[in-house]
């Protein structure tokens, strides 16, 4: 047996004084529009890091030998991916005034990221409300009607997979089950102008997450639909999921009636 030499290293302690407390926490919703859709979430959040210190928010710090600013991502739209609702939330170690942040860091922030709503958070948690989203796919030579006929024929299955490769290996995903609502729209211009389709999804968050890209593939395996040209994909909306109609509703509806006039 080898005898270890000396004895346990005492776990070592910052030096310094505690980081200062949580005194209120905010929920932000922005927009990444433009070529800042091709923007990484490590690109995103040092950007934001930057905008912060710019802006002068008096950000709360975690604790420990590397101390990072309190800031929480909930849903994000992957990468080449436009949206006009993301969300995060961020803790602060002064009160400030939601709005003035807003102002601020949106000035802070380059054009293509803005900063479209800030609300002090109320109780529960931001993830737990956003249970689906809303996506607008713009495909470009494509006929509406020929969108129509192949989306009627994918919402007609009672199951499509489709194959992603995660982290862990391939996965089926079971796309029409996380499908609420689909429906067909002509973007077209007038009678010289490319056929233009747009097709407006209701999805619901699922794990692992069901993409536009994946119900596009779903449709290719069902119907054999395939986009003449790449399709422009932007998130609307994200949050509550009414059982009732299949709409989303605003996530930080709950936050502001929580504020007050």
């Amino acid at each position: 047996m080898v005898r270890l030499a000396g004895t346990m290293a005492r776990q070592r302690t910052p030096e310094g004084p505690a980081p200062a407390p949580v005194v209120q926490r905010l929920r932000i919703r922005y927009a990444r529009r433009g070529r800042l859709r091709f923007s990484s979430a490590r690109d995103f959040s040092r950007a934001l890091e930057r905008a912060l210190r710019r802006a002068e928010v008096p950000m709360a710090f975690s604790a420990g030998f590397h101390p990072h600013p309190r800031i929480s991502y909930a849903g994000g739209a992957p990468m080449g991916v436009e949206s006009e609702a993301e969300y995060l939330e961020i803790a602060v170690a002064e009160r400030v005034d939601p709005q003035a942040v807003r102002a601020t860091l949106d000035d802070a922030l380059p054009t293509g990221l803005d900063i479209l709503e800030v609300v002090e958070a109320g109780p529960g948690s931001l993830a737990d409300r956003l249970e689906a989203s809303v996506w607008q796919v713009a495909l470009p030579g494509l006929p509406a009607g020929e969108l129509a006929a192949s989306l009627g024929r994918f919402l007609d299955q009672e199951s499509v997979l489709v194959t992603r490769v995660l982290k862990t290996g391939p996965r089926d995903v079971d796309v029409r089950a996380a499908v609420v609502q689909a429906r067909p729209d002509s973007g077209g211009g007038g009678a010289d102008a490319d056929p233009y389709a747009i097709l407006t999804l209701v999805v619901r968050h699922t794990t692992p997450a069901v993409r536009p890209d994946d119900v596009l593939a779903a449709l290719r395996s069902v119907t054999g639909l395939v986009p003449p040209r790449p399709p422009r994909v932007t998130r609307l909306a994200q949050g509550p999921l009414e059982a009732g109609n299949g709409s989303v509703t605003d996530p930080l509806a709950t936050d502001k009636d929580a504020a007050g006039p």
